[in-house]
């Protein structure tokens, strides 16, 4: 294992070392976010019974954090490593793909956590929080991180150039995060809209940890956690295969 983890203190280096710009300016990102939609909608959008706007906000903020930062860490690693054609050094030592995958997506979950608890420390002075479930706010968000680092490794895997890299988080990732219902409950969507919202897997990474802090989902908890485990089964098969064949790194 000696390999495995070199590489992956290498990943948590990586991101380390900017940790300004890949955990503090996520932070303040989230706390204008919050700061923004707080003041325009507080007092006048009440989405569950008893939940005040901003508390609502809070763990759609987190996890938005998680799951952006997540991809963020994965996906620009690769690409930098094959643009500026340092990962051959990845490639030569004897490391399985599973070790491959599993120090890519390592460091990219931690990155996502440590940023999203990070927001999460920011922005909960601005609302009352409970915490209903603790334990699946902890699943969810590990679940989340997961997936999302196994989409960036696949979107590093696939993309030449930096350019490509900003295509799939602006047209695939960014829209999806901000469809999941990090901002409203899809429940006050119109019925069509309510049935796509539920095509997209990030809404139940978002619906389920929100309930992790109040109890209450447009979902059943249960069903969430059941999609997120199928979705990261199939993204893993998928970059373990991709990782096997080279694709786009040996040839």
């Amino acid at each position: 294992m000696l390999g495995f983890q070199t590489f992956l203190y290498k990943e948590l280096l990586r991101f380390w070392k900017v940790s300004v710009q890949t955990v503090g300016a996520p932070i303040l990102t989230s706390l204008l976010y919050l700061l923004v939609f707080s003041h325009v909608l507080q007092g006048r959008l009440q989405v569950y019974e008893g939940v005040p706007y901003t508390s609502f906000l809070v763990p759609g903020l987190v996890m938005m954090a998680v799951l952006q930062n997540s991809f963020a860490n994965a996906s620009s690693s690769l690409i930098q490593s094959k643009v500026t054609g340092n990962v051959v050094f990845v490639l030569l030592p004897p490391l399985s793909p599973l070790e491959l995958f599993g120090g890519y997506v390592m460091a990219a979950m931690l990155r996502g956590l440590a940023v999203g608890g990070g927001v999460f420390a920011v922005t909960g002075w601005f609302a009352h929080l409970s915490f209903a479930h603790p334990l699946w706010i902890v699943a969810f968000a590990v679940l989340g991180s997961a997936i999302l680092g196994t989409m960036g490794l696949i979107a590093g895997i696939w993309a030449e150039k930096f350019d490509q890299i900003a295509a799939f988080q602006n047209f695939i990732v960014m829209p999806a995060t901000f469809l999941s219902g990090v901002f409203y409950s899809v429940r006050s969507l119109p019925d069509f809209w309510q049935a796509v919202s539920h095509l997209n897997p990030f809404f139940y990474m978002v619906d389920g940890f929100r309930y992790g802090f109040f109890g209450v989902s447009d979902v059943a908890p249960l069903i969430s956690l059941l999609v997120m485990l199928v979705t990261l089964i199939v993204v893993a098969a998928l970059t373990l295969a991709l990782l096997r064949s080279g694709y786009k790194l040996r040839h």
